[in-house]
């Protein structure tokens, strides 16, 4: 058996090139789905503003040192990292979504109800500003991926949509308790814009416990006789940061 196989071996004429690897295969797909080294910072470089640009409904109601755009969608991304799994959620998808869903405001920057820009034309801003950073990317997979994202985060067009739609609204309850806490303003229209919208589950469970931690902070200032902002009672007011 060993010599015979041998001799085939030996003769050449019948051995057929290997097929190409696999793995070299998903390396070039790879590659040319990557943006160029150049693409790449200038990208980055135009998201540098989302570092820098404070959410606007918090500097309009004069919170101190308030949060950046970055700020609020990198806590959204961990909310989406660490909730507990869902039968049929792509808990990445989710992440992804989470840090994306706000990009087009290193461009049009964090436009609100009071800037007096009709809710169609911020879209369209938007759309156009996604566009820009897309081309900028390169225009290959990664800029299709962020668009499609992006895209379906804005029509609520996914159970994942839906989920990063509350985890939006839940980081901004969160952080204006913060702010509640650390600086002694009233924030509650905050709370009021978000009252009966969550669409998930896991959204209201958690807007559940930050409303419940936020009465005992208030209950707990009272009795210690600290001076608090109590919630006042007022109808739902539609806030945008």
């Amino acid at each position: 058996m060993a010599s015979s196989s041998s001799s085939s071996v030996s003769d050449g004429d019948d051995i057929n090139p290997p097929p190409p690897s696999s793995s070299n295969d998903a390396a070039s797909a790879n590659a040319a789905a990557a943006p160029s080294a150049s693409s790449a910072i200038d990208f980055l470089t135009l998201c540098h503003s989302l570092k820098t640009t404070k959410r606007a409904g918090w500097v309009r109601r004069d919170v101190q040192n308030p949060e950046s755009i970055a700020d609020h969608m990198y806590r959204m991304g961990l909310m989406a990292l660490i909730a507990s799994d869902i039968p049929g959620i792509d808990r990445d998808k989710c992440v992804k979504m989470a840090i994306v869903h706000d990009i087009a405001e290193a461009i049009v920057g964090d436009i609100t109800p009071s800037d007096g820009i009709s809710k169609d034309e911020k879209s369209r801003r938007e759309r156009e500003a996604l566009d820009h950073m897309c081309k900028l990317l390169g225009g290959g997979s990664r800029a299709k991926e962020i668009a499609e994202l992006w895209m379906e985060y804005e029509e609520n067009s996914s159970s994942e949509a839906k989920i990063v739609k509350d985890f939006d609204n839940l980081e901004m309850i969160l952080q204006a308790l913060e702010y509640e806490n650390e600086q002694g303003v009233d924030l509650d229209e905050f709370f009021q814009s978000t009252s009966g919208k969550f669409q998930t589950d896991v959204g209201k469970a958690w807007a559940s416990e930050i409303s419940s931690r936020r009465s005992s902070a208030v209950a707990g200032a009272v009795r210690d006789g600290r001076p608090c902002k109590a919630p006042k009672n007022r109808g739902p007011k539609k806030v945008y940061l």
